[in-house]
């Protein structure tokens, strides 16, 4: 199989990396946490068949620089970056978006601002505490991630972030080991240099992002909640369940917990080619 077709995009204080594969109607997929672009690989190569399939490194990871390397980040500016890259690759024309945990989050700001760019947005696990009725705790947990980091560093800062996203009821036990597949273990040193940006700089803004409910209701019908089988009981679940229940819409399941889409890619690529048909 041939490779990624890869170019620039110059956007406000930003230059983006982007990756192209496929051909058909555009499907733009916005990735979460430290992965990039890269996060994609394998569910890219499967959806390709179908599809026009776009990604990129978000401003400030991996391959897209900022202008300034200490800028600080909003969700509304990486939502503005996801419509960049649908002007240029379907100039006026309405796409299917999937977005998986941050990448989420800015795919339903981009939903909710310009809906006459979005077809169907799936929202794999968007961590959106602030639609959440116990909002006020989470907002406590992510202040004190935002504490550790600049106080204590980064080790510190991502032991509180991860002990705030499992399962209420977990041993503090060791966990077997994830055998991640060749691709994924390939780029996990990217994705580590990458950690203190998002820690630093992702995690407070986009999980103190509250959206428009009104403006998000009234375009709930192309919104698509979803969630790992493997999630259940863990933080980043609870706002896309939320979400179904308050749309009266169906959560879908895809397997795998919170990252799926890198220790399951060819289910999750199955079933989100299915999901996007439906």
């Amino acid at each position: 199989m041939t490779g990624p077709t890869t170019g620039s995009l110059r956007v406000h204080g930003a230059t983006l990396h982007y990756e192209v594969r496929g051909d058909g109607p555009l499907l733009l997929l916005i990735p979460g946490g430290t992965g990039g672009a890269a996060s994609f690989d394998d569910v890219a190569d499967v959806l390709a068949a179908e599809y026009t399939v776009a990604t990129y490194d978000p401003r400030g990871m991996s391959r897209s620089t900022l202008d300034d390397p200490e800028a600080e980040q909003s969700v509304a500016e990486h939502a503005d970056d996801a419509l960049r890259i649908l002007d240029l690759l379907s100039p006026g024309a309405p796409a299917r978006v999937f977005g998986a945990s941050s990448g989420a989050i800015a795919g339903v700001h981009l939903l909710i601002s310009h809906p006459e760019r979005v077809e169907r947005l799936v929202a794999h696990e968007p961590p959106l505490v602030e639609v959440l009725p116990d909002a006020a705790g989470h907002r406590a947990f992510v202040t004190s991630v935002r504490t550790a980091f600049r106080t204590e560093g980064l080790a510190p800062a991502v032991a509180v972030f991860a002990a705030g996203l499992k399962k209420a009821d977990d041993s503090t036990g060791p966990k077997p080991e994830i055998k991640l597949p060749p691709r994924a273990a390939a780029r996990v040193e990217r994705t580590m240099a990458d950690m203190p940006f998002f820690v630093g700089r992702i995690v407070p803004e986009f999980m103190s992002y509250a959206p428009d409910m009104e403006r998000f209701t009234a375009v709930s019908d192309r919104f698509v909640p979803a969630c790992g089988e493997d999630s259940r009981g863990e933080l980043p679940y609870r706002p896309a369940a939320f979400l179904a229940e308050r749309f009266g819409t169906e959560l879908v399941h895809f397997p795998g917990g919170h990252v799926g889409l890198t220790t399951h890619p060819a289910e999750f690529a199955e079933h989100l080619r299915k999901v996007l048909g439906d």
